[in-house]
């Protein structure tokens, strides 16, 4: 057999196992829509560490973090530093949130919104801008998988249907088993993952360099402004001290307001096992240390023309190729990539159908349980469609197409916090500020020339969030002290149904 042949081979025993897994682990579940989208919440420590973790490190890890490290050098750890700022607040937030799930009945991030600020225009709202920031994360997630695929099978199978290949699978064992299967497919894939990652981080430093110590001596030297804090822009310019917090703090504000991972804490079994996720959950970033010495390890070893259409993002894979390592480990290293990509995009697709139906068309139109998950396995087929469309004919980097998904989504997090701590927050103010922010963003999105000191677009959405919020909560009339109290100490009285507002 060739080598691209026996790596395809591995590739599909690979994904035979995941699609086992996924279709298996589904079978403990009820049908309901509470089995289908929170696992009748009943994850465990294990599952619930490797689903954060694995649901946040996916194909912009794996093979972003490595393209940035290799053409932008320090600017890379942005990565690192909002993973860690992020989770740290949802040891408490966390814990509340899953407390609100189980005493009010909620299942999505929308529903605990809208239970404190009663709204159908805000529910649907909030669908909206959940799935418009999922499309490009789920591209990027596909463009991952199909770029790993193109590049260890030499060519022989492209980037469409590398793509095709393992979403096909995903959307098989999300249709079938829901969260359930993106719990133990995201365990396997993590572990699988990690290995990979160290074992490569570990390897090719010495194998080019002679050791980590030698790789960065030389780039010390000849190479040194990659080195330097904060890093590069995409033309090779410095990148600014104002876009480099920026992208920081409006991914760790971002990092738990995702939907897909946000929805998690209504699966936890208990407030324990969600304590200890969030407390172990820094261990799982150590994952991005052999991501990023892999693409330092890249900077004198592959050539930017070597690169399929210059692209950074396929550096990791071209110096596996380069390396002429057994043919069998570049099958495990194309499965270690996958299950980066897969960990997230299964995830993603359960979440964005899952927020469309509950969020965007039962405020509108109740459906019933039978219903509403038939239209949510629909609608992963559908949104599957839409992203692989955008990830076979666009062409941004993963981590440019990640960072556009956090402006979009940082903007869920001062409704939610307002819902949870602020008891003077009302219906008028949370809806006039996820429109203000969500327009600043776009706003500045389309118009970058005018972003003060170059911060992200997102940040700015969010000031101008925060004055709305606040301004018009203070400005009307405050909410039944008994209805707030459901949501500042939930659990404490028994839930009273609030009517929606239009």
């Amino acid at each position: 057999m060739e080598r691209w042949q026996v790596v395809t081979a591995i590739l599909v025993a690979y994904l035979g196992v995941t699609l086992g897994i996924g279709l298996i682990s589904g079978r403990r579940a009820s049908k309901s829509v509470t089995g289908y989208v929170a696992g009748d919440r009943d994850f465990g420590l294990l599952v619930m560490y490797f689903v954060t973790g694995a649901s946040v490190f996916s194909a912009f890890a794996f093979l972003g973090g490595p393209g940035w490290a290799y053409s932008r050098g320090a600017a890379a750890f942005y990565i690192l530093a909002y993973g860690v700022l992020g989770m740290f607040p949802w040891y408490w937030v966390g814990q509340k949130v899953a407390a609100t799930g189980r005493s009010e009945g909620f299942v999505t991030q929308a529903q605990l919104i809208t239970g404190r600020f009663p709204s159908r225009t805000l529910s649907v709202l909030i669908a909206v801008l959940s799935v418009a920031a999922f499309i490009p994360y789920i591209t990027l997630q596909m463009r991952g998988a199909g770029i790993v695929i193109e590049a260890v099978t030499e060519g022989h199978i492209p980037l469409w249907a590398g793509a095709a290949l393992a979403y096909g699978i995903v959307v098989v064992y999300v249709l079938t088993s829901g969260v359930a299967a993106v719990g133990w497919t995201n365990t396997f894939q993590g572990i699988f993952m990690v290995a990979i990652a160290w074992t490569l981080g570990l390897w090719l430093p010495r194998r080019i360099y002679g050791g980590i110590g030698p790789m960065f001596d030389r780039i010390a030297t000849e190479r040194p402004e990659l080195l330097e804090m904060p890093g590069l822009t995409a033309t090779g310019d410095p990148w600014s001290w104002g876009a480099f917090t920026s992208a920081i703090l409006v991914s760790a504000i971002g990092i738990s307001m995702w939907p897909h991972l946000f929805m998690k804490a209504f699966t936890a079994k208990d407030a324990r096992t969600l304590r200890r996720t969030v407390m172990l959950f820094p261990t799982f970033q150590l994952f991005l240390i052999p991501v990023f010495l892999i693409g330092f390890a890249g900077v004198f070893y592959v050539a930017p023309d070597q690169l399929p259409g210059g692209n950074v993002d396929f550096v990791l894979p071209t110096m596996i190729l380069q390396t002429e390592l057994p043919a069998l480990v570049v099958g495990l290293f194309c499965a270690g990539a996958l299950s980066a990509s897969m960990s997230t995009g299964d995830a993603l697709l359960h979440a964005a159908a899952s927020v469309t139906i509950e969020d965007g068309v039962a405020p509108l139109r109740p459906l019933d349980d039978r219903a509403a998950t038939r239209a949510m396995r629909v609608l992963v087929v559908l949104f599957g469609v839409v992203a692989y469309s955008f990830a076979v004919w666009g062409g941004s980097s993963l981590v440019v197409l990640l960072l556009t998904s956090y402006g979009i989504i940082a903007q869920l997090a001062p409704p939610v916090i307002a819902a949870l701590y602020w008891k003077r927050a009302t219906t008028a103010g949370a809806l006039s500020g996820m429109i203000a922010g969500s327009g600043a963003a776009l706003f500045f999105y389309f118009n970058p020339g005018l972003r003060i000191l170059e911060l992200h677009e997102g940040l700015l959405g969010l000031a101008v969030h925060l004055v709305v919020l606040i301004g018009v909560s203070l400005a009307t009339s405050p909410q039944e002290p008994d209805h707030v109290n459901r949501f500042l100490a939930p659990g404490a009285s028994p839930a009273q149904p609030e009517p929606a507002t239009p």
